[in-house]
């Protein structure tokens, strides 16, 4: 771990390569050398092995993710929390075609990954999880009880906090003074916004600037590839309208 003032942190790429060569394409024109990944580069599109040679390529320091870690491990489980019946129907094909489609050599690299990096931003302890600090697929939603955040950041000793998994960004500055920022999803967005989203933090000592960037890309050739393919097209649609 070494002291650095500005930082980009992506994540849920989720095998949607036109989205993440937007994302890098951004970053270069912003100067952002420093760059971290959240995990979950792969399922619900169709360029997995893409995805991961992207990051492999750039050695860009990265978690795993629930997603990864079912593709990595050939299994049917995600860990994903599917709210309905036709979504877990959906999400099993998924992982079925991820794991069809993704290389030994990649799914190797994917099991490897670790759980959480850490960070000094500035004097801020900044602690990077995909799901939360106690498991790779609990959700860390906006409108969370300030005293659990506070109990996940006393849990990592950090002053920050940086998750995904929940494809929705948002920041929240806790009774402490803590942080707690999801970083959205560069690949799959939750919110009704479907640019690709990720986050800039930049510190000065112990006061943190929080930018999220949404980035325009070719939503259709994403959504067109998984409509040429067995992955389910309703995640074509998803990819339109940045829902699901």
């Amino acid at each position: 771990m070494y002291g650095m003032n500005r930082v980009a942190i992506f994540g849920d790429i989720h095998a949607n390569l036109p989205a993440l060569e937007a994302v890098f394409a951004d970053m270069h024109d912003q100067n952002l050398v420093e760059r971290y990944c959240l995990g979950d580069l792969v399922g619900y599109a169709t360029f997995p092995n893409e995805v991961v040679a992207a990051i492999r390529e750039r050695d860009i320091p990265t978690l795993i993710g629930n997603y990864d870690q079912g593709v990595g491990n050939t299994s049917d489980d995600c860990g994903c929390a599917y709210t309905n019946p036709v979504a877990e129907a959906l999400g099993k094909r998924s992982i079925a075609w991820s794991n069809q489609h993704t290389s030994p050599e990649h799914k190797a690299y994917l099991r490897a990954l670790p759980m959480q990096i850490p960070l000094l931003l500035g004097d801020l302890r900044v602690m990077l999880v995909h799901g939360s600090p106690r498991r790779i697929n609990e959700y860390l939603f906006a409108d969370r009880p300030a005293s659990s955040l506070e109990r996940l950041l006393d849990l990592v000793e950090a002053d920050v906090l940086i998750c995904g998994h929940t494809h929705i960004p948002y920041q929240r500055v806790l009774p402490s003074g803590r942080q707690v920022i999801n970083a959205g999803s560069v690949g799959k967005p939750k919110d009704g916004d479907p640019r690709a989203c990720y986050v800039v933090l930049q510190a000065e000592a112990s006061t943190l600037n929080v930018e999220f960037r949404r980035v325009a890309y070719d939503i259709e050739r994403a959504a067109q590839a998984i409509e040429a393919s067995d992955m389910p097209h309703e995640y074509a649609q998803m990819l339109r309208e940045g829902k699901g």
